[in-house]
């Protein structure tokens, strides 16, 4: 197969790898980069290498590739009603040229995928806010957390914001409740946390500043600022030092919480960012089912900022 194609604006500034398998398929990152050092995939008759960042007029050259897709279980496209685009539309908290912020709800995804079928992304591709355009997610939020959540406009903005968060640019504060007495007040939680990839075993770091609100022998209520991003960090970390989340049904301890919490007390509360000198700030309500697990456990929220 010998193909030619031209780099249009919307790919402007995208990694080569990422362009072949948004455009020509699911092909490992291995192949890929054999296929660029072997110049069977050329960016202006040059050879590059799998980061070299496209820009718009480029030109990319197949030379004798036969594409063979990998059999894999496809995304489930969500249709959502009416009623679940205005749901999710009266959540916004700002809408503006460049990007939305919500208020998410707990127990919905930000994405599709083989095993979630309702998410924000196919929700709002049908909402009028995005016409002529489409929603970009720009950082994760785990399914069962709630709060500040922010969707890009247009490419361009979505590059500007996931290079803000990627660079730690983007500054975060979650609020949690958690069962027990956590021991300090305040101070830095420094671990190592470990993950598995395919059955490869990662070992990441994970730093997370914290302030303890209010406590009492039954449970806490915290105050968390994430200085990493890792993959249920916060969870983990609460987990480890014996202090779980109410709610949550992966870190838990063996016999507690009994199911009394239907939902993941764990509420993205603030983000804080700058974009050319231009200050952000958006803060998200805590959800009703968040008071009232703190008025049941005689946690005071009064001292929230």
């Amino acid at each position: 197969m010998n193909k030619s194609y031209i780099v249009d604006s919307t790919c402007n500034d995208m990694r080569i790898d990422r362009w072949i398998r948004l455009n020509i398929g699911k092909i490992p990152q291995g192949l890929i980069e054999k296929y660029l050092r072997t110049g069977k995939i050329k960016i202006n008759k040059k050879k590059v290498k799998s980061s070299h960042k496209i820009k718009k007029e480029d030109q990319i050259n197949i030379f004798n590739i036969e594409f063979k897709e990998r059999v894999e279980q496809k995304k489930i496209k969500f249709l959502p009603t009416k009623e679940i685009i205005k749901s999710n539309e009266d959540q916004i908290i700002d809408d503006n040229d460049n990007f939305v912020v919500l208020n998410k709800e707990s127990g919905i995804s930000v994405q599709g995928g083989t095993k979630s079928k309702k998410n924000l992304v196919d929700i709002f591709a049908k909402s009028e806010i995005f016409k002529g355009t489409k929603p970009y997610s720009v950082h994760r939020l785990d399914k069962d957390t709630s709060g500040v959540f922010i969707m890009a406009k247009n490419r361009e903005s979505a590059q500007l914001l996931t290079s803000l968060f990627r660079l730690r640019k983007v500054h975060k504060t979650y609020l949690a409740i958690c069962q027990g007495e956590v021991n300090k007040n305040t101070g830095v939680w420094d671990d190592d946390l470990i993950r598995y990839d395919g059955g490869k075993k990662l070992v990441e770091k994970a730093k997370t500043i914290f302030k303890v609100i209010d406590k009492n022998s039954e449970a806490s209520f915290l105050e968390l600022k994430p200085i990493t991003g890792r993959k249920h960090q916060l969870r983990k970390q609460l987990f480890a030092i014996g202090n779980p989340i109410f709610g949550d049904t992966k870190y838990k301890l063996s016999k507690s919480d009994k199911g009394i919490n239907k939902n993941l007390m764990l509420h993205s509360y603030q983000i804080k960012f700058k974009i050319n000198d231009m200050k952000y700030t958006y803060s998200a309500l805590l959800p009703e089912y968040f008071k009232k697990l703190l008025k049941s456990k005689r946690l005071s929220f009064s001292n929230l900022k």
